[in-house]
């Protein structure tokens, strides 16, 4: 008797959180577009020339399935250098654009996979293909309005890999 007793109570535990996670909140369901801040810092032989990197974004998300959405999105960075032997520093500019997928592995919990291009706004700088993968957390603070938290690692390969840890902070809006 206790076992089915049991068994009744962890199936009615399980279709209660089921229930739970189908409840739709309105601004975690739909297309969104998003405005961040984003703050990066190099790594490796990239880290050895440059401080950080801090810019901005505009991100749009639009659901696939159930739990997964596309993900676009495009900004801009800029870099400082450390200071030179005289004490100067210099500042140099990328234009990322990026597309691919945002699956949200629990309730507000997500993992990203992005690739695309970065931009250099600097002469001869070139186009620098990249790749993102990220986990962040966005959770509702009104309808139709999140705050997005993301942190990433993300790679530009053009003749070499320049590598940053990146932090993205972002309020999204509900189409």
């Amino acid at each position: 008797m206790k076992k089915i007793l049991l068994s009744l109570a962890f199936v009615a535990t399980l279709g209660f959180a089921a229930n739970a996670q189908n409840k739709k909140d309105p601004a975690m369901s739909g297309s969104k577009i998003g405005v961040g801040a984003d703050f990066a810092f190099p790594m490796g032989s990239f880290g050895d020339f440059y401080n950080f990197g801090v810019g901005g974004s505009l991100n749009y998300q639009a659901p696939i399935a159930s739990k997964l959405n596309f993900v676009g999105e495009a900004g801009y960075l800029s870099f400082t250098t450390k200071k030179d032997a005289f004490g100067n520093t210099f500042s140099s500019g990328s234009i990322p654009v990026k597309a691919g997928v945002r699956y949200f592995i629990a309730e507000n919990f997500y993992g990203q996979a992005q690739l695309g291009a970065a931009f250099s706004t600097e002469t001869g700088g070139g186009t620098a293909f990249l790749y993102a993968p990220t986990l962040g957390v966005e959770f509702p603070v009104a309808n139709k309005m999140a705050v997005d938290f993301g942190a990433r690692y993300e790679g530009w390969s053009n003749n070499g890999t320049t590598s940053f840890i990146g932090l993205r902070a972002a309020l999204n809006f509900g189409l």
